[in-house]
C-alpha cells in the first residue's frame, strides 16, 4: 500500500462502555503495549452506553422476569438469572479493584444503591412471582429477596404505584435491596479519563470506514479525520469493535468468515421522564413488570429511579419503536446496506418468524402521547401527562443469525464474534449489555489472547477475586465479596451473613 501504516499495538473501535473496559484490563494487565482509541462523535459514551440511552440497570436478574421461565412442568428455570447475576458481579468486582487502585474515583459518581423490584397483575402470574420467588431466594445470590402480597406492605414499599389504584386484581410483588443504578455514561467517561493518564491516545471525531487484513496477518484500519476531513491507515495486531450498533457493518468488512451469516435488526425506544421533582420524590426503586404477549423481552416495562448528573429523576419506558438507524446518529441506509448475499436468506427468514414482533413495533410506533401516558398509569394510576415529558433512547440492534432452533434467529443478548485466530473481535447485541461489560471483555481475552492467560491470571484474580469460579457454589466467598464491594462502591448496602 502506498499509503503510510501507522503502527499500533492495539485498536479499540468506539469509545463506549466496553472499549473502556477492555482498554482497561488491558492496561493493567499488558502496561508495555501502545492502545489507540477512535471514536466517531466528540465524546466518550454518546451512544448506547449514555446515561439518558439505557436504563441504568446494573443487571443481576433480581428484577426482571424474563430472565426466569416456567418450564412445562410449571417449575421455573433460574439458570439464566444465576448466570446473569454472577456476571454482574464480576463487574461489581472489577470496579471496587479500580477505585480501591484510585484509578478511578468518586463511586458515588456512577453507581447508587436502589431496592429493584419486580411487580405482577392477576393469579396467574401472581402464582409465577411467588414461584420464582421461592426458586430463587433459596439461592445464596438472591439472599435477602422478600415476596408480598399484602396490600399494605406494598403500599410501604411502592406508595406511588399503590396510590389511586381501584383494581381488584391480586397484585403481588418482590423486593430485593441489593439493587443498583449505574449511569453507565459517567463510568465510560471516567474510564477514558484513566486511559489517558496511562498514555492511551483516544481520538475523537474519527470515523473508521475501512478494516482489511494486511500480508503480515495484521489489520489496517482506514480512519477519516472528521475535522481536517483527511484519511489516515492504522494498523494493529489485535483489533476489538466495539461501536454499538456501528459493530455489525464494520464486522462484514473484515470479511472473517465468522462475519457471515449473521444480520442485524434495529430497535430504538422511548422513555417518559418525570418533570415534576414532588412525583420523583415518592417513588425509591427500579419496578420492573411483565411483557406485554407478543412483546419482544427487550420491552419490559419498567418504573426506575434514576440518579443522571447528581439528581434524581425518574423514567418510565421502555416504548420499542423502529428505525432504520443502527446508531441514534447513524444512517436511514444502515439496514438495508447490512444486508449482503451471505446474509440474506437468514435476513428473510428471520423477517418470516419475527412477524409478531415487527407488527408489535410499528403498533409502538404509531401510539399516542396519550397511549403511552395510559400504559404509564398501568404503573401510577394517578399519573398527569403534563407530569412527564418524552426522550429518545438509544437504538439496539439484536443480532439475526442461523442457529441450531433454525435458520434467522433473533438473539436477545450480547454477543462476541471473533476470528479463529484471535486477532480481531467485535461486539455485537443488547441487553445486559453493559451490565456484564466486564464478563464479556474476559471473554475477548480468553478468546483473542489465550496465550497470555496463564501469565495473566494472578493479575486477573487480583482484580476480579471470583474469576473462574461460581460465586452460589462458595455463598461464604460470595457474602465476603458482596460486602467488600458494597464498602468500596459506597453502596451502604446490609452486609450479608452466612446462614
Amino acid at each position: 500500500m502506498s499509503n503510510i501504516q501507522k503502527k499500533t499495538d492495539v485498536i479499540l473501535i468506539g469509545a463506549g462502555v466496553m472499549s473502556a473496559t477492555l482498554g482497561s484490563l488491558l492496561k493493567e494487565l499488558a502496561p508495555e503495549w501502545e492502545i489507540k482509541v477512535f471514536e466517531k462523535l466528540a465524546n466518550a459514551g454518546e451512544e448506547s452506553s449514555n446515561e439518558w440511552n439505557n436504563a441504568g440497570t446494573g443487571h443481576a436478574a433480581l428484577c426482571e422476569l424474563n430472565y426466569t421461565s416456567e418450564k412445562s412442568d410449571g417449575s421455573i428455570d433460574i439458570s439464566k438469572a444465576i448466570s446473569i447475576n454472577e456476571q454482574f458481579q464480576l463487574s461489581r468486582q472489577y470496579w471496587s479493584y479500580l477505585v480501591k487502585s484510585n484509578l478511578i474515583r468518586n463511586p458515588q459518581d456512577f453507581i447508587m444503591p436502589i431496592p429493584h423490584m419486580s411487580l405482577v397483575q392477576g393469579e396467574e402470574d401472581v402464582s409465577f412471582l411467588k414461584k420464582r420467588f421461592e426458586a430463587l431466594s433459596k439461592n445464596p445470590l438472591f439472599q435477602g429477596m422478600e415476596f408480598s402480597d399484602d396490600i399494605e406492605k406494598l403500599k410501604e414499599w411502592i406508595p406511588l404505584i399503590m396510590e389511586g389504584r381501584t383494581s381488584n386484581e391480586p397484585i403481588a410483588a418482590t423486593k430485593i435491596d441489593s439493587g443498583t443504578d449505574v449511569n453507565f455514561g459517567a463510568l465510560t467517561r471516567m474510564l477514558f479519563e484513566h486511559l489517558e493518564n496511562k498514555n492511551v491516545k483516544i481520538n475523537y471525531n474519527h470515523s473508521v470506514q475501512d478494516i482489511k487484513r494486511t500480508n503480515d496477518g495484521a489489520w489496517s484500519v482506514k480512519v477519516h479525520n472528521i475535522n481536517s476531513g483527511k484519511v489516515e491507515y492504522h494498523t494493529a495486531k489485535f483489533v476489538f469493535i466495539g461501536g454499538g450498533g456501528g459493530s455489525l457493518p464494520l464486522l462484514q468488512k473484515t470479511g472473517i468468515p465468522e462475519s457471515k451469516h449473521v444480520g442485524g435488526f434495529p430497535v430504538s425506544g422511548l422513555f417518559l421522564v418525570c418533570n415534576n421533582p414532588e412525583v420523583a420524590e415518592q417513588h425509591h426503586a427500579k419496578v420492573y413488570g411483565k411483557a406485554k404477549v407478543g412483546a419482544p423481552p427487550m420491552s419490559v416495562p419498567h418504573l426506575d429511579t434514576r440518579y443522571i448528573d447528581n439528581k434524581k429523576s425518574l423514567l418510565f419506558g421502555p416504548f420499542a419503536g423502529f428505525s432504520p438507524k443502527f446508531l441514534k446518529t447513524g444512517s436511514n441506509f444502515d439496514l438495508i446496506g447490512s444486508v449482503k448475499p451471505n446474509n440474506v436468506m437468514t435476513m428473510l427468514a428471520a423477517g418470516v418468524k419475527e412477524m409478531p414482533l415487527t407488527k408489535y413495533l410499528i403498533q409502538q410506533v404509531l401510539l399516542s402521547n396519550e397511549k403511552r401516558i395510559e400504559e404509564l398509569r398501568e404503573f401510577i394510576p394517578n399519573a398527569k401527562s403534563e407530569d412527564w415529558d418524552i426522550v429518545v433512547a438509544g437504538q439496539r440492534v439484536q443480532v439475526i443469525k442461523d442457529t441450531a432452533a433454525g435458520k434467522g434467529t433473533l438473539q436477545f443478548g450480547t454477543e462476541v464474534i471473533s476470528a479463529a485466530d484471535g486477532s480481531i473481535a467485535a461486539l455485537l447485541g443488547a441487553s445486559p449489555g453493559a451490565s456484564t461489560a466486564v464478563h464479556v471483555m474476559l471473554e475477548v481475552l480468553e478468546k483473542c489472547f489465550s496465550q497470555h492467560m496463564k501469565e495473566w491470571e494472578p493479575k486477573i484474580l487480583e482484580m476480579i477475586p471470583s474469576y473462574g469460579m461460581k460465586l452460589m457454589d462458595n455463598p461464604e466467598f460470595f457474602q465476603d465479596i458482596h460486602n467488600s464491594t458494597s464498602e468500596v462502591l459506597g453502596l451502604g448496602q446490609k452486609q450479608l451473613a452466612y446462614n
